[in-house]
């Protein structure tokens, strides 16, 4: 993206400073600079103009993205340093936070990074023609968040077959859910499925039975057992009644109440 903005100053060296102040620059080389009015002293004081310069700078998703998390953890009285990857190939950008008790900005199971990183994934593609996947972390959080997620899926799904019954995860982000997916799904036995709405959409670990693979597809629980073997009680005793005459009544119409 190109930025173009017009300064004014006393001199064309003021001018070009107010230029890269306005745009958060501080090296004069990474702007194109051209001088559209040179400063006029006047006579007497009357007639006297400022110098005026037009500065062009072409931004990547990447410096828009820094720009602005820096901008952010200022705000939020964060001191910190950023180091941003940009890889074009695949239209990612990575941004490792560093600093001193950054606990504050993951949060309660990384809610508040997941924000931050949320909120620059939408300013640094506010103008992009094509999407640009932003990963914002600290302190490796997230690879130890998802190696955590990965060993309870499988406590939970072994739980799960022990069992033979559904366990329900807490409410995650997307990208968690979807670690919790892709470690499960080759799992004999096991079958996942996600349910609810967000912000409180939640995994479900089930025992891959007829029964659960249905309700997975469904989005719901499986019938109870209990209730079906009930029901299968229920139509054997009406069938052995029709056996009987006058539907079971003893001395009832076409029968004298013995099985025949």
């Amino acid at each position: 993206m190109i930025k173009n903005i017009q300064a004014k100053g006393d001199t064309i060296d003021a001018a070009i400073q107010n230029a890269l102040s306005l745009l958060g620059l501080a090296d004069r080389d990474d702007v194109s600079i051209e001088i559209i009015q040179k400063p006029k002293s006047g006579f007497l004081g009357f007639g006297r103009e400022p110098a005026l310069v037009s500065a062009t700078y072409e931004t990547s998703p990447k410096d828009t993205a820094t720009h602005f998390l820096e901008g952010l953890l200022i705000r939020l009285g964060v001191r910190a340093s950023l180091y941003a990857k940009e890889n074009p190939k695949d239209k990612s950008i990575d941004i490792e936070i560093k600093g001193d008790e950054l606990g504050a900005i993951i949060g309660r199971r990384g809610e508040s990074l997941d924000a931050l990183q949320y909120l620059t994934s939408i300013v640094a593609n506010r103008e992009e023609s094509d999407r640009w996947h932003i990963s914002v972390d600290t302190g490796n959080y997230r690879a130890k968040r998802a190696e955590g997620l990965a060993v309870q899926a499988q406590k939970l799904a072994q739980k799960a077959l022990k069992y033979k019954r559904s366990v329900a995860l807490d409410p995650m982000s997307p990208q968690e859910r979807r670690i919790v997916h892709a470690t499960l799904q080759n799992m004999a036995g096991i079958t996942t499925y996600s349910t609810g709405s967000e912000p409180n959409r939640r995994v479900i670990i089930a025992p891959e039975s007829a029964a659960d693979a249905k309700a997975a597809q469904e989005g719901k629980k499986p019938r109870p057992q209990s209730a079906q073997g009930a029901g299968s009680s229920q139509g054997a005793n009406r069938r052995r009644r029709r056996r009987r005459g006058g539907g079971g009544r003893p001395g009832g119409e076409g029968g004298s109440g013995a099985v025949s």
